[in-house]
């Protein structure tokens, strides 16, 4: 085989913005600018037939399938929910007259070993206020009556992100059996008001190092590889975050933050990656960076007129 990629629609993501976009994912090929051709131009042909105006990509069903081509930071271990692609494939593209749409950002934060003092400060000053209650779970059973209640608010909160679609019930539930058997819950906090999910914040202990062990198998006894090497790992991983648009600036952030940071401590992590924010996220990059995050990976969105 000399190369591979997929052809996507999104028509409710279209419908949305008023878009006839097509999509382009999970392409890889040999460094080969025939190749490259013959299967992007055959998705172009494909999309125009069909009354797309542009192809964008690498860009799955949603946000939340991996999205971009890795452009800088390949010296890094690729993670869970996003892309690695080899360097020439930024070449290949490029050379068919894709240029930027948008890029996402990839953050590291060093864990300090104790709590800095400024962080305990914001937290007991944020924490008094006597309508905000953060939630902290010690088993999975107990984070199942929120799944529904976070992902309808990750529908509120994403609805202005590039490539989002909202979730229906169905793939709530679907996206809930995927990562819940992954889910650490010491790494998921929760904000409520009033018994009112309004913010929170997942992340999982990376996984990478336990999936090359098992040479990306899960079954028969993959899963168990990833399982026990999870609890050896010292970098956590972002997955998801959001806070209710009227709540922002209050602090809850900080709430979310000092807590994950705490287990983060007490697990003996020593780095935080963060999830992909959108480059044009100001607000988001600003508190990343206030936090002591350096840039450790940047993946690109392309775009073509067809």
């Amino acid at each position: 085989m000399a190369g591979r990629i997929m052809g996507i629609i999104n028509h409710r993501y279209n419908e949305l913005k008023h878009e006839k976009h097509g999509r382009f994912e999970f392409i890889d090929c040999h460094d080969d600018q025939g190749v490259a051709h013959a299967l992007i131009n055959h998705i172009e042909n494909w999309a125009k037939v069909r009354g797309m105006d542009h192809l964008v990509g690498p860009l799955g069903f949603s946000d939340k399938d991996p999205q971009g081509f890795l452009i800088e930071g390949f010296d890094h271990m690729a993670i869970i929910a996003t892309t690695y692609n080899r360097e020439y494939m930024v070449k290949l593209i490029t050379r068919e007259g894709y240029t930027k749409k948008v890029d996402l950002i990839d953050y590291i934060v060093n864990v300090p070993g104790d709590m800095p003092e400024i962080y305990k400060r914001i937290y007991k000053r944020v924490s008094h206020r006597a309508d905000f209650k953060i939630v902290e779970f010690s088993s999975r059973k107990e984070i199942k009556p929120y799944i529904i209640p976070v992902l309808q608010l990750m529908n509120e909160t994403y609805s202005e992100i590039y490539g989002f679609v909202p979730l229906d019930e169905k793939e709530m539930v679907d996206l809930a059996k995927r990562y819940l058997p992954i889910l650490h819950p010491d790494f998921i906090k929760l904000v409520l008001i009033e018994k009112e999910p309004v913010g929170f914040v997942i992340g999982i202990p990376d996984l990478s190092p336990g999936l090359i062990k098992a040479k990306g198998r899960l079954f028969p006894f993959g899963i168990f590889i990833i399982l026990r090497a999870m609890k050896k790992s010292k970098r956590l991983n972002l997955l998801l975050g959001a806070i209710k648009p009227k709540y922002q600036g209050l602090g809850i952030d900080v709430m979310m933050g000092v807590k994950m940071l705490e287990s983060a401590i007490q697990h003996g992590m020593t780095e935080i990656e963060s999830h992909l924010i959108l480059e044009n996220n100001h607000k988001m990059n600003g508190e990343v960076i206030k936090a002591g995050g350096k840039i450790y990976k940047r993946f690109r969105i392309y775009k073509k007129a067809l």
